[in-house]
């Protein structure tokens, strides 16, 4: 059977729920090809299923809310390590950048991931899927 078959037969089946295309970041459609290209680019195109994944952008969604999460636990630990250690200023201009640029970038990729399910899912309709 040709590619084409394939796709057709990954199409017929339901598409996984959106929490698990953020935690494997994988296609929306079809749940086995890749979402993103790179870092944080989404793909053109599903490898498997053939999505066009063009106007499923997630925007500034993601980054707003790795911004509003990250940091207030950044600052809530922010404020424990100088009440409880009094640590020199020092201490902090290295321990903070060392902590939160690896969990933003951590964060962000399951984020969108989610973001461009959702919109795929209700708004599939509006895209001609």
């Amino acid at each position: 059977m040709g590619r084409r078959g394939d796709r057709r037969r990954v199409t017929d089946r339901a598409s996984p729920p959106w929490w698990q295309v953020a935690l494997t970041c994988r296609c929306p459609r079809c749940g086995e090809g890749r979402l993103f290209r790179g870092v944080l680019t989404v793909n053109e195109r599903c490898g498997v299923c053939g999505l066009d994944l063009r106007e499923h952008d997630a925007g500034d969604g993601p980054a707003v809310l790795v911004i509003f999460l990250l940091a207030t636990m950044v600052v809530a630990a922010a404020f424990w390590v100088e009440f409880r250690f009094s640590p020199p200023l020092w201490v902090h201009a290295v321990l903070w950048p060392v902590v939160t640029v690896p969990l933003a970038l951590a964060m962000m990729r399951p984020l969108k991931a989610a973001l461009v399910a959702l919109q795929y899912r209700h708004r599939s309709s509006e895209m001609g899927v």
